[in-house]
């Protein structure tokens, strides 16, 4: 049985960081209206910061990449 590893980087996060996270996941959970203080959109914070701590850097990739993950399974390394 094989496992696959993901590596994650080290960073040290910026104002337009967090701007992307934030904005990323603001509009991923507007756009299905979905509360974030809601158990999806908990979930959709950790995968949001998952994907970023993978590379993801601008809001518009971190949102396609969290529109790619979004068939129920929002399963996150966080």
């Amino acid at each position: 049985m094989s496992q696959t590893v993901t590596s994650f980087k080290t960073v040290t996060p910026r104002f337009d960081d967090v701007d992307a996270l934030a904005g990323a996941l603001f509009s991923w959970c507007a756009e299905r209206s979905i509360r974030l203080r809601s158990q999806e959109g908990v979930s959709a914070a950790g995968a949001v910061i998952d994907l970023f701590l993978m590379g993801h850097q601008t809001q518009d990739d971190l949102l396609a990449a969290l529109n790619r993950r979004d068939g129920g399974d929002l399963v996150f390394a966080s």
